[in-house]
């Protein structure tokens, strides 16, 4: 009785996932450029890190100083956010686009993955300790990548979606 139940249950559950997830699937497909460039993180941006600056801090720096450049946990959450939306836009790109470099796209859907992982190790370290070097090095990872990965999705959309490129840049 209880095993029929328990089958039953697992049945009910994959289902709800499969079609939520596939309602997700539909409506990312659906999405317009305007609506994705609407999801980047308008309250966190980082002309610092474009330049470097973070790495330029050094050895010497304190810690509290990296993580007040990078906008402490709000930032690092901005990075996670803002990088799956980057690989939406790549997404968008490679099939409204007439012909994407899969390198780069592969590239872009690596560094979108690796962000979110060394996001997600540096707030659940500092959820759970104080500020300690593990994690301004998660963080200079995320941020190192995030960087990396901004420019490769420039150099995506200028050379396949150029008219999609200066609303990103002003987004960004």
């Amino acid at each position: 009785m209880i095993s029929v139940l328990v089958s039953i249950a697992a049945t009910v559950v994959l289902a709800v996932y499969l079609a939520t997830r596939r309602t997700g699937l539909r409506r990312r497909n659906a999405q317009s450029w305007d609506s994705l460039l609407a999801r980047l993180q308008p309250d966190w941006s980082a002309p610092e890190l474009g330049d470097c600056s973070y790495r330029k801090e050094g050895p010497t720096s304190t810690l509290e100083r990296k993580w007040n450049l990078i906008q402490g946990a709000h930032g690092l959450w901005a990075m996670f956010e803002n990088a799956r939306v980057m690989l939406e836009m790549a997404d968008y790109a490679a099939q409204n686009g007439d012909s994407v470099d899969r390198e780069l796209l592969n590239s872009i859907r690596h560094d979108a993955m690796q962000i979110r992982v060394y996001v997600v190790i540096a707030l659940v370290q500092y959820a759970f300790g104080q500020m300690n070097e593990n994690i301004c090095v998660n963080a200079y990872r995320a941020v190192s990548m995030y960087v990396g990965m901004t420019t490769r999705v420039t150099q995506m959309l200028e050379a396949n979606a150029g008219g999609m490129l200066p609303n990103f840049v002003a987004a960004m």
